[in-house]
């Protein structure tokens, strides 16, 4: 199958899937296909007010809809592991589906609550962190990682002598670059140490190619630019509504057919838009099995968190 829409999602009955960021935007979108496909569908949000009024959005949507809520603010490492045991508790220790999609976009510079650079820190340490911490119900549910990435992953390499970028000056859309770029790399390493440990993980990606969400008017909000926040807004005229950049994010997280390591994208040209969802290019940067393991290292010093002692314990 070359192409996919919300057609193909199967049922998932009896799935526990874990969606962050799951307050707006692709999140929310998701989150409201899987639950009306039948899973119990966690949304895992850093706004509990905003993540309360979408879990009654999709309750009104998706009418007797297993729908439930945890509070997870990944910029915070403490905040990360408080939810962890409770998100494990919804899935009654077995999570069959995480879908690591919430992230932040060319934000100023900004610091996590343990000090690393805001994008970096949210967009990837923080699911890093969480996918270990999860890793022993993934075990459980033979779970599925989907990582949700950019095609903005091309923009910048991976510096890893400076992931927080304190050095070289600071650019808020080649830190972004890096931070999807990592997810890649984080997914193809996951995917690597899966297959050879042969535990019943699978790790996969996705991009919603240029989708209308909230997720570029935070910048400028924060440095007080409403004109910029404006013009974000009209850009959205040239982009595909969130429904569509979904599509991507749902086939890696249901389609029975895929194989771990597989990346996906809208099916149109230069994986920008499209009605379908189709495989996606990644950059020869995100294909560095040398990088991808040195990552897996960095991260693991940085967060005090290796995912391998849960998710691969016998590798």
């Amino acid at each position: 199958m070359t192409s996919w829409t919300a057609r193909d999602i199967p049922r998932l009955d009896g799935t526990t899937a874990v969606v962050t960021g799951a307050n707006s935007g692709i999140g929310a979108v998701t989150a409201l296909r899987l639950a009306r496909a039948g899973a119990r569908t966690v949304l895992a949000c850093r706004d509990e007010g905003r993540g309360t009024e979408t879990l009654e959005r999709i309750r009104g949507a998706a009418p007797g809809a297993d729908v439930r809520l945890v509070r997870l603010d990944l910029a915070d490492l403490a905040s990360v592991r408080a939810a962890a045991p409770l998100l494990v508790a919804e899935g009654d220790g077995r999570i069959g589906l995480l879908v690591n999609n919430a992230g932040v976009m060319a934000l100023p510079v900004r610091r996590t609550a343990d000090g690393f650079e805001m994008q970096f820190g949210t967009n990837h340490l923080g699911h890093f962190a969480l996918t270990g911490l999860l890793g022993e119900a993934l075990r459980a549910g033979s779970g599925r990682v989907v990582n949700v990435s950019s095609l903005a992953h091309r923009l910048a390499p991976l510096d890893l002598g400076d992931l927080n970028a304190e050095h070289g000056g600071y650019s808020r859309w080649r830190a972004y670059g890096r931070s999807k770029l990592a997810n890649l790399l984080f997914t193809a390493e996951l995917h690597r140490r899966s297959m050879r440990s042969g535990a019943p993980v699978t790790a996969l990606a996705a991009h919603p190619g240029l989708s209308a969400t909230e997720l570029g008017q935070a910048g400028p909000r924060m440095e007080g630019k409403a004109w910029q926040a404006r013009l974000e807004r009209v850009t959205r005229l040239y982009t595909q509504p969130a429904a569509r950049g979904a599509l991507p994010v749902l086939r890696a997280s249901t389609d029975r057919a895929v194989t771990g390591g597989e990346y996906f994208g809208p099916n149109g040209p230069l994986e920008t838009r499209s009605a379908s969802a189709g495989h996606a290019r990644r950059s020869a940067a995100a294909r560095d099995a040398t990088t991808a393991a040195a990552l897996w290292d960095a991260s693991t010093d940085l967060t005090g968190i290796d995912p391998a002692t849960t998710l691969f314990p016998s590798g």
